[in-house]
């Protein structure tokens, strides 16, 4: 048996009996963060978790609880300042490891007091990350740096600001339903095994080296590659079943986080393919009639009011496309060509038709020989997962599936046009 795998599929069967992960891959990947918290003098960036969900008790503070039981030096934070966050990463020592829970106040509506915590979790995650401060001292105006590099989990309601989720791994928690059954967690019962956990991970983590860097698999690159990096470092040096899992387990998380991604330009440049469809141009007025009409899409109630005219123009602007003069029989009236919307449509839907490649063709390589998880974890108690069993082709669709586009309040308000 491989002293790595076993002990990484003890580490997921401990935090399976406490938490109801939505999705294997989930849980692969948060048992994979934990173990990478034990080395940060390796990486050159460190992911984020975030453990998100649009409703109260859906598990994110469990998650985080576990968590701390495992990781060196935890710190739980809830409404901390810059300075405190910024001090305790760079005291002498081990890096801590940061736990925020309630992350949503943090970018809520008090956001430009937080800016000093956002601009640590966004620049902290690159290895050398500093924060520039100055102090006063008497007459004298010095300046310092502060180290910002550390590992961070997170967890909050609802999305986290586009620059700080494009650093994370997302987990999207959901209340357990009637049948997802776990543990109660009470701390003075599970630190004991905890304890003896964290201890063989610090010892196993301690003899790690990079001889290589792992080859990721199709569809996984810039910044999701570094994300999922230092991860797979450690899922082939387990080795068992661990190499494939974590990547059927990435190739899940990041189309699901890809398709979660999408802003109100990039809808619009899809939904105005999809209207298009293979004509060379179209009236203005054709295509705020197709867009408005659309039941799952946005236009036909942007505050209360349709997409008009002078919004579509103004939001396709944006991408260098403007209204042209369409001629239809002996009449000639404004509209928009396909030959001036094909630059945007290769660069921003190009990846939503990639990502749907993405999702239901992981391209990893050879499947697992073991299509179930290993005897070691507890699926009983682990979760109810919408993934077939880890290791069959079909992993990532099932993750995946669901294309819901509807529209959150949350993109709504961050869109300064969506008033017009």
């Amino acid at each position: 048996m491989n002293p790595g795998a076993d002990l990484l599929d003890r580490v997921a069967t401990f935090t399976g009996r406490y938490v109801a992960y939505p999705s294997e891959a989930a849980h692969r990947a948060h048992v994979l963060w934990i173990a990478h918290t034990f080395r940060m003098d390796l990486w050159d960036s460190t992911p984020r978790i975030a453990f998100l969900s649009p409703e109260p008790g859906s598990g994110k503070t469990r998650a985080l609880e576990v968590t701390e039981l495992l990781v060196p030096r935890p710190i739980l934070a809830v409404d901390c300042t810059p300075a405190y966050l910024f001090r305790k990463v760079a005291d002498e020592g081990e890096l801590p490891t940061i736990l925020h829970d309630e992350i949503d106040t943090v970018f809520g509506p008090k956001a430009p007091d937080n800016e000093g915590v956002r601009g640590m979790l966004n620049a902290g995650y690159r290895k050398g990350a500093v924060a520039g401060r100055c102090e006063v001292h008497g007459r004298t105006i010095a300046t310092i740096e502060m180290a910002a590099y550390c590992a961070v989990a997170l967890a909050g309601l609802n999305d986290l600001p586009d620059t700080l989720m494009s650093r994370s791994v997302v987990v999207r928690m959901r209340r357990r339903a009637p049948d997802e059954v776990v543990a109660a967690f009470r701390r003075r019962d599970a630190e004991r095994e905890a304890d003896e956990l964290h201890g063989e991970l610090s010892e196993w983590m301690a003899d790690l080296t990079l001889a290589n860097w792992p080859e990721m698999p199709d569809g996984i690159e810039d910044r999701n590659a570094e994300i999922w990096e230092s991860l797979l470092v450690i899922a082939d040096t387990a080795g068992g079943h661990w190499p494939e899992t974590a990547r059927v387990a990435a190739v899940a998380l990041v189309a699901d986080s890809m398709r979660d991604t999408g802003t109100l330009g990039v809808r619009l440049l899809t939904d105005l393919k999809a209207v298009f469809g293979d004509r060379v141009h179209l009236l203005t007025a054709e295509i705020l009639d197709a867009l408005n009409g659309l039941t799952e899409s946005p236009w036909g109630d942007l505050r209360g009011k349709p997409l008009d005219a002078r919004g579509l123009a103004r939001r396709l602007m944006k991408y260098g496309v403007k209204p042209a003069n369409i001629r239809v029989g002996e009449a000639i009236g404004k509209g928009y060509r396909r030959e001036d919307l094909h630059d945007p449509w290769s660069r921003y839907v190009a990846a939503s038709e990639d990502r749907d490649q993405l999702d239901t063709n992981p391209k990893i390589g050879d499947k697992p020989k073991n299509g179930t998880l290993p005897p070691a974890v507890d699926v009983s108690v682990a979760v109810a997962s919408p993934l077939s069993p880890i290791g069959s082709a079909t992993s990532a669709t099932a993750a995946t599936a669901d294309p819901d586009w509807a529209l959150s309040p949350d993109l709504l308000a961050a869109d300064p046009e969506a008033r017009a």
